[in-house]
C-alpha cells in the first residue's frame, strides 16, 4: 500500500470530474443498467461517498447505501491503479465503516453484463462474499470479520 488517504465527501455528494472520470468510466455494463456517463457536474447523489486519494490524485471511489441493516456498497478504482491493492483497500475501509454503523452485512450486485464477471466474482469470493442466484454478493460482518 502506498500512502492512500480515505475521505468522506461532504454529503449529499455531488458528481464531478473525478467520479466521472473513475466511476462513469468504468465502462459499459459494469454497473448494469445504471448509466452514470450520463450524469452532469453537480447532480446530487444518493448514499455516502468516500474517494481514495494518493499525492492529491483522486484514485478511488468507495460507496454505500444502508438498508434494513446492511450496507450495499460500491467500488470503482482508476484504470490507472487496478491490480494493485487499491480495491482491497476501499473494502477493508468500506467494512470498517460499515461495522461502526452497527451493520450486519455487505452487499455487492455483479451484474451479467460485467464485463470482468468472473475476475470480479472470484475477487469477492476471496474476500468472503457469497452469491445468490440473482448475482448479489454477500458477506456477513461481526466484529472479527
Amino acid at each position: 500500500m502506498s500512502d492512500w488517504t480515505w475521505t468522506r465527501e461532504p454529503s449529499p455528494a455531488h458528481w464531478d470530474a473525478d467520479k466521472a472520470r473513475i466511476v462513469g468510466g468504468a465502462g459499459v455494463g459494469v454497473f448494469g443498467e445504471h448509466r452514470y456517463e450520463e450524469l452532469a457536474e453537480g447532480d446530487v447523489l444518493g448514499g455516502t461517498w468516500w474517494r481514495v486519494e494518493e499525492a492529491g490524485r483522486v484514485i478511488a471511489y468507495g460507496w454505500m447505501d444502508m438498508n434494513w441493516g446492511d450496507a450495499e456498497i460500491l467500488l470503482a478504482t482508476d484504470r490507472d491503479y487496478r491490480r494493485q491493492g487499491v480495491g482491497s483497500f476501499v473494502m477493508e475501509r468500506l467494512k470498517r465503516e460499515a461495522l461502526a454503523r452497527g451493520l450486519r452485512y455487505l452487499t455487492n450486485v455483479v451484474h451479467p453484463t460485467h464485463p470482468e464477471k468472473e475476475r470480479l466474482t472470484a475477487w469477492l469470493e476471496k474476500r468472503g462474499f457469497a452469491s445468490d442466484d440473482a448475482g448479489r454478493y454477500f458477506r456477513a460482518l461481526t466484529s472479527a470479520a
